[in-house]
């Protein structure tokens, strides 16, 4: 039997695309303003930093709310169709944005072809990349997730995130440097960074019943966990910038997704939208807008990089400095411009077709 299309994870989607957006418009305001708004940072760089997690979550829990664990899995079927849909926007994305940044800055394209390789294997072509790249690295390791799954128990879950706490901080905080590729670019392709969030969207995924009505039960707890743990990732965040001397970049680059707090903020978040979009009240005009985000949040997040260069290039040119209202309003408008040139082509297309 068929299960009911999920709206909830539309609206996740829209909503995790617009943090998205957030970080690195808030990565182009702090190398820009010496001088940086530090409740604006917060806002674009701590707040939204269960962005790329919480897309590991949702994708599992879409991929195994609809799978039968007791029917055989076809592989081949299951890469061809993914691949169709991440990989080959991925390759086409990449070489764009090379051959842009080619014609613009003028360097060589790709001056060797080990570096050419480096630079598909790894998302290097543009700095937002490296999440289909993770992506399609969790799609080729399907069969290991199915099994896992499988086999997973509330302790395992448990021991699994104490596991990935352990991991992320030594990842992140320990890990020394290297000249080894795989370990220099580890955040770029390990998925063991995002395991735990991604086994958990497929274990709910798979019990969505049960969990949609546990969520039902717990609105209150779920809203409540959720406000604790963003309330100790800001906190976090204004310690280390007021007691500590941190700067804003400094700060946003220590209270990141992958440690401890940034972990249990991914979790708390990715529950609590999920209650708010199946159970909360919304407007339907919201409603709408989100579902509209959602539907071209794909667009929008490989396009944005495209968006903010040439805003960039505008305010430079209208000598507008990138001050916390003019950040706001860069933001917005990056929004706008790709979700705008999105809606127009899809527009175009449809009616050329008639």
């Amino acid at each position: 039997m068929k299960k009911p299309y999920l709206l909830s994870i539309e609206y996740i989607r829209g909503v995790s695309m617009l943090g998205v957006v957030a970080i690195h418009t808030g990565s182009q305001y702090l190398s820009l303003n010496p001088t940086p708004n530090v409740h604006l940072v917060a806002l674009f760089e701590i707040v939204s930093r269960f962005s790329v997690p919480i897309f590991f979550f949702i994708s599992a829990f879409g991929l195994f709310y609809k799978i039968n664990l007791s029917e055989p899995f076809f592989y081949g079927k299951f890469l061809k169709r993914r691949f169709k849909a991440v990989l080959i926007p991925y390759l086409i994305w990449s070489t764009l944005y090379l051959v842009h940044d080619n014609w613009f800055y003028g360097y060589s394209l790709l001056p060797d072809w080990d570096y050419g390789l480096e630079i598909y294997f790894f998302g290097l072509a543009k700095y937002h990349l490296y999440f289909l790249v993770i992506l399609i690295w969790f799609y080729l390791l399907m069969p290991v997730w199915i099994e896992i799954i499988k086999r997973i128990t509330p302790a395992k879950l448990i021991l699994l995130l104490i596991a990935q706490i352990l991991f992320d901080y030594w990842s992140s905080y320990c890990a020394g440097t290297s000249e080894n590729l795989f370990f220099k670019w580890r955040l770029n392709w390990l998925v063991l960074h995002y395991a735990f969030i991604f086994i958990l969207g497929g274990v709910l995924g798979i019990y969505s019943e049960k969990f949609f009505k546990w969520c039902s039960e717990r609105k209150k707890i779920i809203s409540a966990t959720f406000l604790i743990t963003l309330t100790a990732l800001l906190a976090w965040y204004y310690e280390l910038i007021y007691e500590k001397g941190y700067s804003a970049l400094s700060a946003v680059n220590t209270a990141h997704q992958l440690s401890p707090l940034g972990i249990f903020y991914t979790i708390g978040a990715s529950i609590f939208f999920f209650k708010l979009f199946e159970y909360g009240k919304l407007p339907a005009r919201l409603k709408n807008f989100l579902s509209l985000l959602g539907k071209n949040s794909y667009f929008v997040y490989l396009a944005h990089p495209f968006a903010i260069h040439y805003l960039s290039l505008v305010f430079s040119e209208l000598n507008l400095v990138m001050s916390a209202i003019n950040a706001l309003i860069f933001y917005f408008l990056i929004v706008a411009v790709t979700l705008g040139i999105k809606i127009t082509f899809q527009r175009f297309f449809q009616a050329y077709r008639r």
